[in-house]
């Protein structure tokens, strides 16, 4: 009888630890652009179904919305504040600098170009400088690229000296520079606002953000240089505790979907969603001036943009990064990428 007694708690508690050890885990993600945004609605849920299937149902993931500024979230996801995040490097200008290399103009890939070759260039020349030290880079993209909203219609790039410009850091602050603009910096959730009550004259965005923050109501005029003016640098990060406590397993199953994976599946979405925000931004009116190759204001923006590539590279002289081939391997990879199906 005593040793039935044992056998039966033996087992009561070896149904515990197994249990206990394929407890589900959710991963909180911080994102901070609407929910009705690309990235919310289609491209962290995908992700969250592949982790969900790759760990057997061990981690799902949950959108948290309103935990910070974007410029915050890489402290408030090394904090633990939150597991995870997405965010715009350039919202935090001096601590990611080799970051710019996907946002150089002149460039000329789609986003699932660019976020691809971003994350390769990444893993073989950038990640050594550390640069996200104290969080876990899991994935690495850009978006469409960025183009110029105004109020009012603009037939030259001088137009746009004095005017007032909202900005999101990076390579587009250097490019404003040049432009003799009037930089705000503000997260883009705030330009519709800023655009409405006349604190500002236009923004640099991706085509997207027509339809997502609602650009077609208040910035009426569309300018679309080819191959656009920049691509802004958004990285995907976790908490490096979360994933340390991840049985082994677990933790490879959840990298493993991640990574290029990850990343190309935010680029794709990114440029799909300018493609359908394009043409429904035709149908609300909005004036858009298409600009082509070898047109004034495409030599008027060359000439700008001339010059940008050295002061990058120059300012990452002490880095120990081969920056130079950097760019060079990101461009042939980008201008050489054949798009694939999304998953």
């Amino acid at each position: 009888m005593k040793i039935t007694k044992i056998l039966i708690t033996a087992l009561f508690l070896s149904l515990v630890f197994t249990s206990l050890a394929h407890a589900q885990t959710t991963m909180y993600v911080a994102s901070w652009l609407p929910p009705s945004h690309p990235q919310n609605t289609v491209v962290l849920p995908t992700w969250g179904k592949w982790i969900e299937e790759a760990t057997n149902g061990e981690v799902k993931l949950k959108i948290e919305y309103n935990i910070g500024h974007p410029k915050d979230l890489f402290t408030l996801v090394e904090d633990g504040v939150v597991d995870a995040a997405w965010s715009s490097t350039g919202y935090v200008p001096g601590r990611f600098e080799l970051t710019q290399l996907a946002e150089l103009p002149l460039n000329g890939p789609n986003a699932e170009a660019a976020s691809v070759a971003y994350w390769r260039v990444h893993e073989k020349y950038l990640a050594p400088a550390n640069e996200f030290v104290g969080v876990e880079v899991v994935g690495l993209f850009t978006h469409a690229p960025g183009q110029i909203h105004t109020r009012d219609p603009i037939n030259s790039l001088k137009d746009l000296s004095g005017q007032k410009i909202r900005l999101g850091g990076g390579v587009m602050n250097s490019l404003a520079e040049k432009m003799d603009v009037v930089g705000v910096n503000a997260p883009a959730t705030k330009v519709y606002e800023m655009l409405q009550q006349g604190v500002i004259d236009g923004t640099f965005l991706p085509v997207c953000e027509q339809r997502t923050i609602r650009l077609n109501e208040v910035a009426r005029n569309l300018t679309l240089l080819p191959g656009g003016m920049y691509q802004t640098s958004f990285a995907v990060f976790i908490n490096e505790g979360f994933l340390e406590n991840l049985p082994d397993q677990t933790r490879e199953a959840l990298l493993s979907v991640s990574g290029e994976r990850l990343s190309r599946l935010a680029g794709q979405e990114w440029e799909q969603c300018g493609n359908e925000a394009l043409q429904e931004s035709i149908d609300k009116g909005v004036a858009v001036k298409r600009v082509e190759k070898g047109d004034p204001i495409a030599v008027e923006f060359e000439q700008i943009s001339s010059g940008i590539d050295e002061d990058w590279l120059n300012s990452l002289e002490d880095t120990g990064v081969n920056a130079s081939e950097a760019l060079k391997e990101f461009r042939s990879i980008a201008r050489n990428y054949e798009a694939q199906k999304k998953e």
